[in-house]
């Protein structure tokens, strides 16, 4: 059986490309396509996002599986599970949970073979740069996934930064302030906002957060991630952390599409 699919965030769709399986997908979100364009020219209805979206709109594409990771409305899903339609939530925190949807993924498609393949290949790619950077000297670094608050990075960013060499400052996704980082003077500062694709103002915070003394702004080691290279909890991290190898050792790796560095004069 043909499994006809409904995406609700761009890590499903992500994975799901990568398995070579778009041919299946039915309907995803709008930001689906920052994470793979070719859905452009697919057939996929896309909704707006997978916490406003209505479960009318949802079953109209006659998905026979629904897949979400959080944040999700529950009540759209109350609606299709009402509907008999399958519903598989996600909700990742670490790499090894990631590592574990994209095999749920594969096995819910029968293509559990192509799941292990990606997922091996990802492992290979991060304990290659872990060997690449065990000698290299150890960088603290402050990630952040919003401004306003000031949130943390999520937990599979700080066991990329680690795997890059780096010290992951402060507790993977919990809150933070501007006064609390400067006191921790990072080395390199990495913004990657949800949902702000490329476009985190770094001169503007960096003054608005009286960080211009900080050894990272002095050093201009201050860096906007696209937003899917971080936010995406999917094979696109591959991406994340080749930005992050170079932020952290540029001497040692080449520099990378998705990253930018701050300008001279914050």
């Amino acid at each position: 059986m043909r499994s006809r699919v409904a995406s609700l965030q761009p890590s499903v769709t992500v994975t799901l490309a990568r398995l070579g399986l778009l041919d299946r997908l039915v309907a995803c979100t709008k930001y689906c396509r920052d994470v793979v364009p070719e859905i452009v020219h697919s057939k996929a209805h896309i909704i707006h996002d997978s916490w406003t979206a209505k479960a009318d709109e949802i079953l109209a594409t006659h998905p026979d599986i629904v897949i979400a990771s959080v944040p999700y409305q529950l009540e759209a899903v109350g609606e299709i599970l009402k509907a008999g339609i399958r519903f598989v939530g996600l909700a990742p925190h670490s790499l090894a949970d990631i590592y574990g949807d994209i095999a749920t993924i594969a096995s819910l498609m029968n293509v559990p073979d192509r799941g292990q393949l990606l997922i091996e290949e990802m492992k290979s790619e991060i304990a290659r740069a872990r060997e690449k950077t065990c000698n290299l000297p150890k960088q603290t670094v402050f990630a952040e996934e919003w401004g306003k608050p000031i949130i943390h990075s999520q937990p599979w960013i700080a066991e990329l930064i680690a795997a890059a060499g780096g010290e992951f400052l402060g507790h993977p996704g919990a809150h933070t302030d501007a006064d609390a980082i400067a006191e921790e003077n990072p080395d390199v500062i990495l913004a990657a906002w949800c949902g702000a694709g490329d476009r985190v103002p770094l001169e503007k915070i960096v003054r608005d957060r009286h960080w211009l003394d900080l050894a990272a702004v002095r050093n201009r080691r201050v860096f906007c991630v696209n937003d899917e290279l971080f936010n995406t909890p999917g094979p696109t991290l591959i991406g994340g952390l080749h930005a992050i190898l170079w932020a952290l050792h540029p001497e040692h790796f080449p520099a990378v599409t998705g990253i930018r560095r701050i300008a001279d004069e914050p």
